[in-house]
């Protein structure tokens, strides 16, 4: 489940096997608290499905293009599973992202 917080009016091109994607993001329990904000985690340099990253990471990526800001529901196998994250996701939790992919082509 997701929703667009910013569209691109323009008609580029979704990402494609070793694209390489800037973004950033954070993340929240579902009742909006932020567990990690935007400059806790930094932005991510990430070639498209060539490398490891969060799978619900992963599966947001895809479906943006450059410039976009997309809020998504994942639940908790797409995030940290049984085991959260060891410090403040907790077990089984399905988790609010906010992804940002920022403009590089």
């Amino acid at each position: 489940l997701y929703a667009y917080l910013k569209k691109s009016s323009q008609n580029k091109s979704l990402p494609t096997k070793g694209t390489k994607v800037f973004f950033k993001y954070q993340i929240q329990d579902l009742d909006k608290n932020i567990i990690y904000n935007y400059n806790h985690l930094g932005v991510v340099e990430y070639s498209v499905d060539e490398e490891g990253l969060l799978p619900a990471l992963r599966e947001g990526i895809r479906l943006m293009r450059s410039g976009e800001v997309v809020v998504f529901l994942f639940p908790s196998y797409l995030c940290f599973g049984y085991q959260g994250d060891g410090e403040k996701i907790g077990t089984n939790q399905p988790l609010r992202i906010t992804i940002e992919r920022l403009n590089n082509n």
